[in-house]
């Protein structure tokens, strides 16, 4: 039997100050403190063809990693759901064609066995970082999960999520701060970059940044992107397509190629101050 009321310094992936930060390997990369990952796509997939196209150009551009939501969690019903499993389909092809890692988001515990058999890295919504059965489920597969702040959670609330997946016997687990509901409506989220720091000050998990759920503008993907770069993130997850404001989802978040190549263009000269690659 388990005892009750756990102190946050027993966690598993608690760092004290002796311990590395963790390195995750998925195919031949690598997500940790010694790597900036770029991860990029679109918010949800379409069709195969557009798939195929945007996952093309973000080899191009040099990433190793493309997301693409094929079951999405969305506020109203009445908005687009997603392909389900047409999607995964779609996702396993094109990442099969062009080598690339894939990312898509896992949205319930009873499809976490089926996505595992096509999607590369799992992924938790913000909305499900508290689904502890969810997560429970995701530590009985081998797949790197990322493991998105909840809205409205604070740092530690976020850490003992990441245990769950942890202790049910996945070690492969990414942080991402996507932005923290708060007073301000200008932007869609806040985006907390003292997360960054405070999360390699107590954990040695990874962590990303998801700058475009963070705004939810695509005229500060950038600047975030960038910020999150020099305060020591360990990648970036940014919605892109070919065509964004024709995007179904997320069109106001979205960035085109030229932006990201933008993004990119920097990126070994601001991570090279933390002695990344």
């Amino acid at each position: 039997m388990q005892k009750d009321n756990l102190k946050f310094e027993e966690l598993s992936h608690y760092k004290k100050k002796s311990k590395k930060r963790r390195s995750i390997k998925i195919k031949n990369k690598i997500i940790g403190p010694d790597t900036f990952s770029v991860i990029a796509g679109p918010c949800t997939i379409e069709n195969y063809d557009d798939l195929f196209e945007i996952v093309s150009h973000l080899k191009e551009l040099g990433c190793s990693f493309f997301r693409g939501g094929a079951y999405k969690m969305r506020t109203s019903p009445y908005n687009f759901q997603g392909l389900g499993k047409k999607g995964l389909e779609y996702l396993r092809k094109v990442s099969e064609k062009t080598g690339m890692i894939s990312v898509s988001e896992v949205v319930a515990s009873e499809d976490v066995q089926m996505m595992s058999n096509y999607v590369d890295i799992l992924q938790v919504g913000t909305r499900n970082m508290h689904n502890y059965r969810l997560l429970a489920a995701l530590g009985k597969v081998k797949n790197p999960v990322i493991l998105k702040r909840g809205m409205s959670s604070t740092i530690k609330e976020w850490l003992f999520a990441a245990e769950h997946i942890l202790q049910a016997g996945n070690p492969n687990v990414i942080l991402c701060e996507r932005g923290i509901r708060t007073f301000e409506d200008y932007t869609r989220n806040t985006l907390d970059i003292s997360s960054i720091p405070s999360v390699k000050n107590l954990s040695d998990l990874p962590i990303i940044v998801d700058p475009s759920h963070s705004s939810g503008r695509r005229d500060m993907i950038k600047s975030l992107s960038w910020a999150a770069m020099a305060a020591g993130a360990d990648g970036i997850l940014i919605e892109t397509h070919f065509s964004p404001d024709t995007a179904v989802c997320d069109s106001k978040q979205t960035i085109d190629f030229e932006m990201l190549e933008e993004i990119i263009k920097p990126v070994k000269r601001i991570v090279s101050l933390w002695g990344k690659e």
